[in-house]
C-alpha cells in the first residue's frame, strides 16, 4: 500500500540464504530457540542469497521429483521452464536505483527493461534450520532502454517451477563487472508470487464484510502459502556447507 505513486508491477518474493554478521562473516547467533522475525535495522547483519553447488543440485533433484511424481494431495500439475537470461545493469539518470535490462541469451530479445525500487525486506532467522530466509517487496517500473556503459552483467541459468499462485526459481548466476573483471558464481533459490495483481486485489478485500468468506481470506491464504512453501524448502536445505 506504500507504492501508490509508483506505476509498476509489485514483486513479492522469499529467498533462501544465510544471515551473516557483517564483521565476522559468520552466520549470526541470536539467543532464541525458534524461527524469529528480526526487527529491521537492529542486527548488524547481511543476507547472503547463495548456496553450494551441491545444495543447488539437491534442490534441483527435489523439485524435479515433485514435478514428475506429485504428492497424491496435489490438485494441479507443476510446470517447468529452463531459461537462460542475461541481465545488464545501468545507473538511472534521475535516481540511485539501477536500471535492469533482461535479454534472452540465445536470441538477444529484450524481455524486460525496468527500474527496480525496493520497498522493504523482512529477515527471518531460523536457528533450528541450516538456512534463514528473507521476504522482499519491490516495484519494477518499466523504463526506456538506457544509454551508456553497463556497470555489471549477470548471466542466469534458471530452472523455473510454477505451481498455482507461485513460481520457484533455482538459478545459477554468473556475475561480472567488465571484460577483465573476475566472474563470481552464485546459486540462488527464491519463491515468488506469480500474480501480484491478484495479491493486491485480495489485499483490498481483506476482512471486507461485503464479500464472501473466500474473498475475505484470500490475501491471508496467499501469504500463508508463500511462507509455508519457503519453510518446506528451508527444512529440506540439509547441510549448508560451502
Amino acid at each position: 500500500m506504500t507504492r501508490r505513486e509508483l506505476e509498476g508491477q509489485v514483486e513479492v518474493e522469499a529467498k533462501i540464504g544465510v544471515l551473516k554478521d557483517k564483521t565476522s562473516g559468520q552466520r549470526i547467533q541470536l539467543p532464541v530457540l525458534v524461527e524469529t522475525i528480526l526487527m529491521p535495522n537492529t542486527v548488524d547483519s547481511r543476507f547472503e542469497s547463495n548456496m553450494s553447488p551441491m545444495q543447488h543440485k539437491h534442490f534441483n533433484t527435489l523439485l524435479n521429483g515433485l514435478k514428475l511424481n506429485p504428492p497424491p494431495s496435489a490438485t494441479s500439475p507443476i510446470t517447468y521452464a529452463h531459461l537462460r537470461l542475461v541481465d545488464t545493469f545501468y545507473q538511472s539518470p534521475d535516481s540511485r536505483d539501477k536500471i535492469r535490462v533482461t535479454r534472452d541469451e540465445k536470441t538477444g530479445k529484450v524481455e524486460q527493461c525496468v527500474r527496480k525500487i525496493r520497498l522493504g525486506d523482512l529477515d527471518i532467522y531460523s536457528p533450528k534450520r541450516a538456512v534463514d530466509w528473507r521476504i522482499s517487496v519491490n516495484v519494477e517500473v518499466p523504463v526506456p532502454p538506457p544509454v551508456g556503459m553497463a556497470s555489471h552483467t549477470r548471466r542466469k541459468d534458471r530452472m523455473s517451477y510454477s505451481h498455482e499462485e507461485f513460481a520457484i526459481d533455482l538459478t545459477q548466476v554468473t556475475s561480472s563487472t567488465g571484460p577483465g573483471g573476475k566472474a563470481d558464481v552464485f546459486h540462488e533459490l527464491e519463491v515468488e508470487v506469480s500474480r501480484p495483481e491478484y495479491l493486491l486485489s485480495a489485499a483490498t478485500k481483506r476482512g471486507d464484510p461485503g464479500v464472501s468468506d473466500l474473498e475475505k481470506g484470500a490475501f491471508d491464504e496467499l501469504i500463508r502459502a508463500l511462507v509455508n512453501n519457503t519453510r518446506i524448502l528451508a527444512r529440506n536445505a540439509g547441510d549448508w556447507g560451502r
